[in-house]
């Protein structure tokens, strides 16, 4: 029992702090507290990278970037350090019988937590952005082959039509999918489907504007008041 419960505490503590890791916007921070002006009170109201391009354009946009890249780049690297302290006996042994597929899991379990993080921070009223940013880097830490599947299909659909939400659609759709075809454990696909769920539930006006021709095109400079 005293093993059961540390295990589950071990998943506790990363899901806690993964969760903090996310809540650590970039285009809030930078807007509200250096630009003096929140993002969310223009344009769509998300506290994305693309809204926070075109409200404000500038170099600043890079440490947006940055900080949305860094905080999952370290909520992964936490999560992979604590599953060399878990202990086998219970649950998650009899799908993950080796300790790298038990970091995998913990990946996708701190990235789940981010990005609730980032969608969801808890400092910021609960209003965050939409995780293309901070999922696609957890993409890269998970494994390079499903980034490959999750941007470069991303990266096709956005150059290629202009619309950054629908090539958002593809990462969020062909993730879980990916993890799926690479990891095909119960646990790690049904943490893949609730990120990647995430991703497309935050987008559902987007689909909206979509299906309406009404959604704006990407451009490289920065547009005032309008919708991401």
């Amino acid at each position: 029992m005293t093993l059961f419960i540390l295990q589950r505490l071990q998943f506790l503590i990363a899901a806690v702090i993964a969760y903090f890791c996310g809540c650590f916007n970039g285009a809030v921070i930078v807007s509200k507290y250096i630009l003096r002006d929140d993002v969310r009170s223009h344009g769509s109201g998300n506290a994305g990278l693309t809204n926070f391009h075109r409200t404000f354009g500038g170099a600043l946009t890079f440490v947006v970037i940055l900080c949305d890249v860094l905080k999952a780049v370290a909520a992964l690297l936490i999560g992979v350090w604590l599953s060399r302290f878990y202990q086998p006996g219970f649950g998650v042994d009899a799908i993950q019988p080796n300790p790298e597929q038990t970091a995998v899991l913990f990946q996708y379990w701190t990235g789940l937590f981010c990005l609730l993080g980032h969608m969801f921070p808890c400092m910021f009223h609960f209003k965050g952005g939409k995780g293309i940013l901070s999922g696609g880097a957890i993409a890269i830490m998970i494994d390079w082959r499903i980034a490959l599947v999750v941007w470069g299909g991303f990266l096709l659909l956005a150059v290629l039509t202009r619309y950054v939400s629908l090539g958002s659609l593809w990462a969020g759709a062909s993730f879980p999918f990916a993890s799926w075809y690479f990891y095909p454990e119960p646990k790690i696909v049904i943490l893949a489907f609730l990120c990647g769920g995430l991703v497309v539930w935050k987008h559902r006006e987007n689909i909206k504007r979509l299906l309406s021709g009404t959604e704006n095109k990407f451009s490289l400079h920065k547009k005032k008041e309008e919708k991401t």
